[in-house]
């Protein structure tokens, strides 16, 4: 399997020419972010990708620090950061664990988009983002999990089966559809109390997450 911060170097160029696939879904994510939101915050984004969802709420806070492993990900979103004007979005190529993000943080709010069912060792991923959350702050995130039994569609069931292919021809990065009680638990285990959650969208689940920190 292709290492992922190969895989999304090259896939960058793509993903940033991509249209968001579900508008409704994704404006419906935005608000429920925004809500959560403080002028004052300073927020660190885990997974920002090409900072879409940075730049939109950069208005709502003072600050947001946007990482990707990627560094041509993290490129592209210094460019859109400049063609827009907008000064307090900060990229950095980075993930937790590393120094580069401990030294701003800790943060008052962390985010994480469609990115945890993208972590292969959860538990130690979650692990290293609490020390980035201040003590109350919180962590919010949105990951694609696994419907019940019975309600996967055609689409979700073709994709679990040509996954490993794609995988094995470096065609796809390591993705787990974890049932929603696994997700939430392993966010607890790792010193969270959840507040919030919502399938944005419906199906497959995307759960949305806001938890805050103990």
């Amino acid at each position: 399997m292709i290492a992922a911060q190969d895989f999304w170097d090259k896939a960058a160029q793509g993903y940033a020419r991509s249209p968001v696939r579900d508008e409704a879904a994704y404006a419906t994510t935005l608000d429920r972010v925004r809500a959560h939101l403080a002028p004052a915050d300073h927020v660190l984004e885990l997974g920002c990708g090409t900072g879409t969802t940075a730049l939109k709420l950069a208005d709502a806070v003072a600050h947001i620090t946007a990482t990707d492993i990627s560094g041509e990900m993290v490129r592209i979103g210094q460019e859109k950061a400049a063609a827009e004007a907008i000064t307090n979005v900060t990229f950095l190529r980075g993930a937790p664990g590393d120094a580069a993000l401990a030294q701003h943080g800790p943060y008052d709010v962390v985010t994480a988009f469609n990115l945890l069912h993208l972590i292969d060792d959860l538990p130690g991923y979650l692990a290293r983002v609490a020390p980035l959350v201040k003590p109350g702050g919180l962590f919010i995130s949105k990951s694609v999990c696994r419907p019940d039994p019975g309600e996967a569609g055609f689409k979700f069931r073709a994709i679990r089966l040509i996954l490993p292919v794609m995988q094995a021809l470096g065609k796809a990065p390591y993705v787990a559809f974890r049932p929603i009680p696994a997700l939430e638990a392993e966010i607890e285990a790792a010193g969270f109390t959840i507040g919030e959650t919502g399938n944005y969208p419906a199906r497959p689940p995307s759960r949305f997450v806001v938890a805050r920190k103990l």
